[in-house]
């Protein structure tokens, strides 16, 4: 099968790699139909090589349909359209069934001291191959897919894969209610939607970001926008000036490690990929290679009391606070992996023809897999408006 695969920083081919083959009783073989390009996917082309092999196949915003099951799998059958969690969790144990999917305590990557395994996604999250390919293998085939009806196209649904509950959780994780002011950090795909989601339960939705493009389509939906490259510095008082002096009630950061600014964290990150990679590996666990300027401006900016949501994906253990350990263990301020699992009862009715939050057009790009080393160069560059991309196999 053709599969996209990680070769080095900046480096990702469509490679034929071997088809995945049934290993457990309770697996299921999933033909892919869409699979996303995640914001968080660019670590992997840009800074996380250290936790890579080369070969390693990518993606986990996949969906499709059921080709093959275990002797053992009793809620599928071959031909169910289903989309897959980037969670690889058995819903079984006792942190899924606090609704803590990335938590699973199966699939714990314990070498690592890391949370729930995620496909495509590194040694970290153990190098579970992942969905930007024609096939996937998925365990725990009577837990983990999410069954979907048939006839609407695969926009309406493959966002429940990361997308859809991704933003949710930031949005929860903030408190964010009818008559609530959150600002938003970063208008990526999960910033996106995160405005998307707070809007339609009443908030008043403020939106920062420096890509034209990306400021244009957040207001075209209702969000206010502020355009950093003009805010500059300044941004916190500009904020407040909106707010009557006071800031908003919540802030939900969806910007992460990818923040622009501190050059010297941005010195610390290029110097990983000089390193071997034990070595790199030691420092990204050890050192501080986050730019924190989007979570400072985020604490400068909420009002008191307020409520800060990190959904961008931080990695530096030695930053100034522990933000490794913090966003993996999901301790408060709010923060940490999407539990796929928790929200999909919430976001499934939202899935309508009345489409409220907008999933029917909501990628910008929609490409052929063997466009995926172009498509990540793009997606980096943030250019041509990309916003999101659904590769199809």
């Amino acid at each position: 099968m053709k599969a996209v695969t990680w070769h080095g920083k900046r480096d990702v081919r469509v490679d034929s790699v071997p088809d995945p083959a049934l290993k457990e009783p309770e697996d299921v073989i999933v033909k892919v139909t869409s699979s996303g390009i995640c914001g968080s996917d660019l670590h992997l082309y840009e800074v996380l090589g250290p936790f890579l092999t080369e070969g390693d196949i990518l993606g986990h915003e996949p969906m499709g349909v059921v080709e093959e099951v275990g002797a053992a799998v009793t809620q599928l059958k071959p031909g169910d359209r289903v989309v897959i969690p980037f969670n690889v969790s058995c819903n079984n144990c006792v942190m899924c069934n606090q609704g803590l999917q990335s938590q699973c305590e199966t699939t714990q990557v314990r070498e690592h001291g890391s949370g729930a395994a995620l496909f495509g996604y590194t040694k970290l999250y153990g190098q579970v191959p992942g969905g930007q390919a024609e096939y996937l293998r998925v365990p725990f085939g009577n837990t983990l897919p999410i069954k979907v009806p048939d006839g609407p196209p695969d926009d309406r649904f493959v966002y429940l894969s990361d997308v859809l509950p991704t933003a949710w959780q930031a949005v929860e994780y903030a408190n964010v209610r009818e008559g609530s002011i959150v600002a938003v950090l970063g208008l990526g795909p999960i910033g996106d939607m995160a405005c998307r989601i707070a809007r339609h339960r009443g908030a008043r939705v403020i939106g920062v970001d420096l890509v034209p493009e990306r400021l244009a389509r957040a207001k075209a939906r209702g969000t206010e926008t502020i355009d950093l490259r003009g805010a500059g510095k300044r941004l916190t008082e500009v904020v407040r000036d909106i707010t009557t002096g006071r800031g908003p009630d919540a802030v939900i950061d969806a910007v992460g490690m990818e923040a622009h600014g501190a050059p010297a964290a941005k010195i610390a990150q290029q110097l990983t990929g000089l390193l071997p990679d034990a070595m790199a590996q030691k420092f990204m666990k050890e050192a501080g290679v986050d730019r924190l300027r989007a979570l400072y401006s985020a604490i400068d900016m909420v009002r008191r009391g307020g409520t800060i949501s990190i959904v961008g994906v931080y990695g530096g253990m030695a930053d100034p606070l522990p933000m490794l350990t913090m966003f993996d263990k999901q301790l408060q301020l709010r923060m940490g992996q999407a539990n796929v699992w928790r929200w999909v009862p919430d976001l499934l009715p939202l899935l309508t023809d009345s489409d409220p939050l907008g999933v029917d057009d909501f990628a910008t790009h929609r490409l052929p897999l063997d466009d995926a080393p172009k498509a990540y160069e793009t997606f980096q560059k943030k250019a041509d408006g990309m916003v999101k991309v659904l590769l199809k196999p």
